[in-house]
C-alpha cells in the first residue's frame, strides 16, 4: 500500500459491521449479498475513530459532514467495496449500479461526523447524470481494477478530466480494486489472450503521482485486504482538506506516509498582489 501506514491508532478503527453486529442495528443486508461465514477483521480496539450505525441523537449533533464519491469504470468493484465495508458481506452477482447512497456516523475524538458514501455508475450511459452527485464532494475515490488495463487507462483518459471539470480542487484517492485476482490463474490466462497483464503496484503509484492524487491504495472487497485503510484514508483526507489550516496541523502530523498531503490552496485574498500606494488605487479605479 503506497498511502503508507497510519499509526496503530488509526489502523485499529472499528468497522461499521464490527459495531452493529452485537445489537442488530444498522443497514440491512441487501438481497444479492452473501454474508461471510466469519469476519476477516480482527476485533476492534480503542481508537479515536469509531464507525457505527446512524442514530437520531448522533445526526442531530453532527456538525461535520464528509461526502465521498466513488467513480470508475463499470464492474471494477466499487459497489462490492462499499457493501463489504458496511455489511461484511459480498455481492453474489453483478448488478450494474445506477446511484446508491450509504451513510454512517463516525466518532472522531468523541465528536460525531456523518460520512456519506455515494456509489456511482461507471457506464457511458450515465455520463450526463453522474456529475449531479459531485457538488459538495470532499473526497473522490477514483477506482480501477488491477486486472483490467482498460479501467486503468481510463483513469487518465476519462475519469480525471471528468472530475477536474466539475471539482478542480477536490482531493482524489486512487484505489486499485480486486487485488486478490492478480494471481488468479484463469484471470491471467484471459489477460494473456489479449497480450495484457495485471497492473503492478509501482505502475499504479506512478499514475497516482501523475494525477496529483493524495495517495494510492490497493484493496480487495472479497478478502477485505486494506479495506479499512481505504476508508481511514477517506476520513483523514476529508478532515485535512475541510478543516482550517491551524486546526488541521495535528491531523497532518498523524499521517506517517512519505508524501504528505499538500496544504489546502490559498484563499483568493492571500494571493492578491500587495497594494502599492497611489498606483494601485489608480489601477483599481480605471473605468470599464
Amino acid at each position: 500500500m503506497v498511502l503508507a501506514g497510519f499509526s496503530k491508532e488509526y489502523r485499529d478503527v472499528g468497522s461499521f459491521h464490527d459495531q452493529v453486529g452485537q445489537n442488530g442495528e444498522g443497514a440491512a443486508m441487501p438481497p444479492n449479498v452473501q454474508p461471510r461465514a466469519s469476519a476477516t477483521h480482527p476485533p476492534s480496539t480503542p481508537s479515536s475513530f469509531v464507525l457505527r450505525a446512524d442514530s437520531d441523537e448522533d445526526l442531530i449533533h453532527c456538525d461535520t459532514k464528509l461526502k465521498c464519491v466513488l467513480v470508475g469504470d463499470g464492474a471494477v468493484g466499487k459497489t462490492s467495496l462499499v457493501v463489504s465495508y458496511t455489511t461484511n458481506g459480498y455481492p453474489v452477482q453483478y448488478v450494474p449500479t445506477a446511484f446508491d447512497n450509504y451513510s454512517v456516523v463516525i466518532r472522531v475524538d468523541e465528536k460525531p461526523i456523518k460520512l456519506q458514501i455515494c456509489d456511482t455508475a461507471g457506464q457511458d450511459d450515465f455520463d450526463s447524470l453522474r456529475p449531479l452527485c459531485y457538488p459538495q464532494t470532499d473526497v473522490f475515490l477514483l477506482c480501477f481494477s488491477v486486472v483490467s488495463p482498460t479501467s486503468f487507462h481510463n483513469v487518465l483518459e476519462k475519469w480525471l478530466p471528468e472530475i477536474r471539470r466539475h471539482n478542480p480542487k477536490t482531493p482524489i484517492l486512487l484505489i486499485g480494486t480486486q487485488c486478490d485476482l492478480r494471481t488468479d490463474v484463469n484471470v491471467l490466462i484471459d489477460l494473456s489472450k489479449h497480450e495484457e497483464r495485471p497492473i503492478c503496484e509501482e505502475e499504479a503509484s506512478m499514475r497516482a503521482s501523475r494525477i496529483n492524487a493524495v495517495g494510492y491504495i490497493e484493496c480487495s472487497a472479497l478478502t477485505q485486504h486494506n479495506l479499512k485503510e481505504v476508508f481511514d484514508a477517506v476520513i483523514l483526507t476529508g478532515l485535512e482538506y475541510t478543516k482550517p489550516p491551524k486546526s488541521s496541523k495535528s491531523l497532518r502530523r498523524r499521517l506517517s506516509r512519505k508524501e504528505k498531503i499538500p496544504p489546502p490552496p490559498k484563499r483568493a485574498q492571500d494571493t492578491k498582489p500587495k497594494k502599492k500606494g497611489a498606483l494601485w488605487k489608480k489601477l483599481c479605479c480605471i473605468p470599464t
